[in-house]
């Protein structure tokens, strides 16, 4: 395990983080609120602690290979969701730091769920700060930086951005790293000052216009109103409607935008398929609905926002879902497992592991009524191969037993069990609001501190999909003998493969 090279990036993470807090501050001034000082404070205590770390690190080698990628990738995770909760608790704000670090990696993780019942008591930078770490976390952190500078030597960065980005795969646009980070960010900048200036066009005020883009974008759910978004305007509720599911979209569409080969996007079923989800499900909730509204216009435009902001696990709401009807609560459990597209900033299972896992279901059922054909899985032309389809597997499986285990442990605190597993789905998921005590007029503050510090886990684990997470408490991932203890050639053997299949997009 390269540990000098370990520290010496969680250093320069810890370092960006006091710079992500600085537009809070800005806003503080902008404000003239006292609790900018607890901001200052806070990015003095990043800053040290980044220092120190880069300090002690003295790496002989600079490359690191996909376990040290997930074991930076899950501590950074993390790092920043204790140390960015510092603000909440220094300001008392939020006097639990437990509730805090809770709201902290909420933000970061794009979840949305919160502890707090009054957010407009909030100062403004702090609700600044509480948005804007679901525009940091929405892309990915480490992405963020390496857009920036190099992090580690060669190829090494990619693992870093294969245990971050969600979904099954991460492909690179560009053959480096770097400038794959670079083009995402591009697009994730103006998709996000195409929507700001949207809704101040549309006239919701500027401030609100930040926060909201920002949790849009990262597909979070934070809301600077107590009433979500049930008090703006139609248009302004239709712009984030449409720009939610844009975000919930594989980027790599946008990409083919970008380099002119727009014909090429109907070729990518996840897309396809995602749409296709999202148009149906609105449908049969409008359906069902609308003997609720006064109108069929305002059926389709709650049952769009809803729709949008849970299968891209935003989490907004214009609406209490909480009162509909049993057949559109099971809608929406359905799209909180299903999630968005890989390689957008939406979280759950993802649209492309779902329709792999249809396809391996398929296959089976014809290997069992014709035991001779030999029939391999195809996805967008191509071929799956076993480690890829292994991989998968490997997912769901620990996704499941996640669940299940967090389900588990939070029935001590003796909620009904609607509340229990919807408030774990909707943690792992990144989603926010559950169903009943944790619905979207409630909050989870109800929880206790065990249960609270399971519901974390689960957020940072569900945002990193599981295994990156799941290696920080391997004993193999820490062994003097294991992978990284020093055989060089054998290592580089491992980390050649690992970068191939990552070139293969997988």
């Amino acid at each position: 395990m390269n540990f000098a090279m370990i520290f010496r990036i969680l250093g320069w993470m810890m370092m960006f983080e006091a710079a992500f807090m600085a537009p809070s501050g800005v806003a503080a001034l902008v404000y003239r609120e006292k609790a900018g000082m607890w901001l200052a404070i806070s990015m003095v205590i990043c800053l040290a602690a980044g220092g120190l770390m880069i300090l002690i690190s003295r790496p002989k080698v600079r490359r690191i290979y996909a376990r040290e990628g997930s074991v930076i990738c899950a501590l950074v995770w993390f790092l920043y969701s204790i140390f960015g909760a510092l603000p909440f608790r220094l300001s008392g704000a939020i006097p639990d730091m437990f509730d805090a670090v809770f709201e902290t990696a909420s933000g970061f993780t794009t979840t949305g769920a919160s502890i707090l019942s009054d957010v407009e008591a909030l100062p403004h930078c702090l609700l600044f700060w509480r948005s804007f770490t679901h525009w940091v976390g929405g892309m990915g952190i480490l992405v963020f930086v390496m857009a920036i500078i190099p992090l580690a030597a060669g190829g090494s960065t990619m693992f870093l951005m294969k245990a971050e980005s969600p979904g099954p795969s991460v492909k690179k646009m560009v053959p480096k790293a770097g400038q794959t980070a670079s083009i995402l960010y591009r697009m994730y900048f103006v998709l996000t000052a195409m929507e700001m200036v949207l809704l101040v066009v549309f006239r919701m005020p500027v401030f609100d216009a930040l926060c909201l883009t920002f949790g849009t974008a990262g597909t979070g759910g934070f809301a600077v109103l107590n009433s979500g978004l049930a008090g703006y305007t139609i248009a302004q509720q239709v712009i984030i409607t449409v720009f939610m599911i844009l975000f919930g979209t594989n980027f790599s569409a946008y990409y083919l935008v970008m380099t002119g080969r727009i014909r090429e996007i109907p070729k990518i079923s996840e897309v396809v398929t995602y749409y296709g989800i999202i148009t149906a499900a609105i449908i049969m909730i409008t359906v069902n609905v609308h003997g609720m509204y006064s109108n069929i216009g305002i059926a389709i435009k709650d049952a769009a926002f809803q729709v949008g902001s849970i299968i891209t696990t935003t989490g907004y709401s214009t609406a209490d879902f909480n009162l509909w009807p049993a057949f559109s609560k099971w809608i929406l459990i359905l799209l909180m497992f299903c999630g968005a597209c890989a390689g957008s900033t939406g979280g759950g299972i993802k649209v492309s592991r779902i329709q792999v896992a249809v396809k391996t279901v398929i296959k089976e059922l014809d290997n069992a009524i014709h035991p001779n054909n030999v029939r391999k899985i195809k996805y967008d032309g191509k071929v799956l191969e076993h480690s890829v389809l292994r991989g998968i597997n490997v997912f769901i499986v620990a996704y499941f037993l996640t669940m299940a285990l967090s389900i588990l442990l939070i029935t001590f605190d003796n909620f009904d069990l609607e509340t229990n597993f919807t408030a774990v789905v909707a943690t792992l998921n990144n989603i926010g609001p559950g169903l009943s005590k944790v619905g979207p007029t409630a909050n989870y503050s109800g929880y206790s501190t065990f249960s609270t510090c399971v519901l974390i886990f689960d957020m940072i684990a569900g945002r990193l999909e599981i295994l990156p997470v799941l290696v920080l408490f391997s004993v193999h991932t820490w062994k003097d003998g294991g992978l990284f203890s020093g055989r060089g050639k054998a290592r580089h053997r491992v980390g050649e493969a690992d970068e191939a299949l990552l070139d293969e997009g997988f």
